[in-house]
């Protein structure tokens, strides 16, 4: 990529995050809704997970190949036809006549998806060569998903409650046709150096070990766990056997890399998992409409938005460290007050939970993806920004899926409103264990001898590669 100037730099990476904000955006808004769509569409709450899930899962299957393609054949390419595919899988799905087409058309949505958010990636990682100038624009980066997640709720509870619950895909199409025109204007086309192959047999070895999971994990399937577990047996044993494999097991010799990868699943379970169950339970406990029960969690939102730049600031400044521990220790707060403490018998520590979720979940963002990336060949930068993306979708869909698995279990059709917040109890202590684990693990992989692994691994990766330096203690 040819050198831009700062102003050119900048331009690039506003429109990278409007692509993260459609896709972000997207998934706020439709947890709003899901309450409309279950009773519009005679939906249980398996379904209302498949809607959700079935986006995820096949974002998480292509983000990998999504982002080494984009490596070879051009970032600009196959960020601009995911683009048109998320903006017409958006229209496909406000026209969905039924549940299963609605699942359908989500995963087309989910192809389109796949091309942007790593893609986008790659392009900030090789656009932000300064690894402090790095940290502040993934720093902004993380601060979309706070705006999504403020606005999310807020627009789809308006478009709900006035025009119906299709009309949240529509808040799609003018920016994605906005970020399309300005991309082909303005971002210029990279590719790595030395791009990876094509890995087919893995590609579809993850694809069975992901959609077998999830569905064994909702649907109660002991053969899927079975197939699941038979997939991943295959992954890995073949995958170190090729030379330019889909997922190089190498990386993860790195105890950052593989701290983030774990921190991500279980940053992003959580995440997943907390905002499912207080739109069914805001709506369909407390019987608050759409808009009202945005605005409830407006404080989280509130707290993402404000904390997201400021730890892209201290990952630059201080390293992942500080901002993991905070985000652990408050995301686990937040759990625990649901589940020791009733946070839903009052608004004040309703509010107070929300709010310590969103500090959690702002501060977690940037030293994910900075640590994913930082120590990384920069010719694998999309690879290596695809698995960390890979690791949040794996994180969300199996939050979903295991607290709408909780969920259902817990509850009676006949006293679904009465026993919600009794059968969600288990479900807020797998919250407080995510919270716990982001902290354990950040404390883990965070430190000197951390950070030593990262750069033995960057030096057996790509010996006569530029690598960028290892995160800070």
């Amino acid at each position: 990529m040819p050198e831009l100037t700062p102003r050119r730099r900048m331009l690039v990476l506003a429109i990278c995050c409007m692509s993260l904000l459609i896709v972000s955006l997207d998934n706020t808004v439709l947890n709003v809704a899901l309450p409309s769509m279950q009773k519009e569409l005679h939906a249980s709450v398996a379904g209302m997970q498949w809607t959700i899930d079935a986006y995820t899962l096949v974002l998480a299957s292509l983000l990998m190949p999504a982002g080494s393609t984009a490596d070879r054949i051009g970032r600009r390419k196959v960020f601009t036809a995911g683009l048109v595919l998320f903006t017409l899988g958006s229209v496909l799905c406000s026209v969905a006549p039924s549940l299963e087409a609605l699942v359908a058309f989500r995963m087309v949505q989910a192809v389109g998806g796949s091309m942007l958010n790593p893609v986008a990636m790659s392009i900030i990682t090789n656009t932000f060569t300064d690894p402090r100038e790095r940290a502040r624009a993934i720093g902004v980066w993380g601060a979309v998903v706070g705006i999504s997640m403020a606005a999310g709720p807020l627009v789809g509870g308006l478009l709900v409650d006035t025009v119906g619950w299709r009309s949240i895909f529509w808040v799609n199409l003018p920016v994605g046709l906005a970020a399309l025109a300005l991309t082909l204007r303005y971002v210029p086309e990279s590719r790595a150096p030395r791009p990876r192959r094509p890995d087919p047999v893995g590609q579809v070895l993850v694809m069975v070990l992901l959609g077998s999971l999830t569905y064994a994990i909702i649907e109660s399937s002991p053969v899927f766990a079975a197939v699941a577990a038979l997939a991943l047996t295959g992954l890995l044993l073949y995958e170190p056997r090729r030379a330019e494999p889909l997922i190089d097991l190498r990386f993860f010799r790195s105890a950052p890399f593989s701290g983030a990868t774990v921190i991500a699943i279980c940053a992003f379970s959580a995440l997943g998992g907390f905002l499912f169950l207080n739109t069914l339970y805001l709506q369909d406990v407390r019987g608050l409409d759409a808009l009202d029960a945005g605005l409830y969690m407006l404080p989280m939102a509130a707290l993402t938005f404000v904390c997201a730049p400021l730890s892209g600031r201290l990952v630059g400044s201080r390293g992942p460290r500080l901002s993991l521990l905070v985000a652990g220790t408050a995301m686990a707060a937040s759990g625990l007050l649901f589940a020791a403490f009733d946070a839903e018998a009052t608004t004040a520590l309703l509010f107070t939970g929300y709010i310590l979720f969103g500090l959690g979940f702002g501060m977690v963002n940037a030293p994910i993806t900075n640590t994913a990336v930082s120590g990384m060949p920069r010719a694998q930068a999309g690879v290596a920004a695809a698995v960390a993306s890979t690791s949040r979708q794996i994180g969300q869909t199996l939050g979903v899926a295991v607290i709408g698995a909780v969920l259902a279990a817990g509850t009676h059709p006949d006293s679904y409103r009465d026993g919600f917040v009794d059968a969600a109890r288990p479900a807020w202590w797998i919250i407080t264990g995510c919270g716990l684990a982001v902290l354990a693990v950040g404390a883990l992989t965070s430190g000197t001898w951390a950070r030593r692994t990262a750069e033995r691994t960057a030096d057996r990766l790509s010996a006569p590669e530029i690598r960028e330096p290892a995160p800070q203690a």
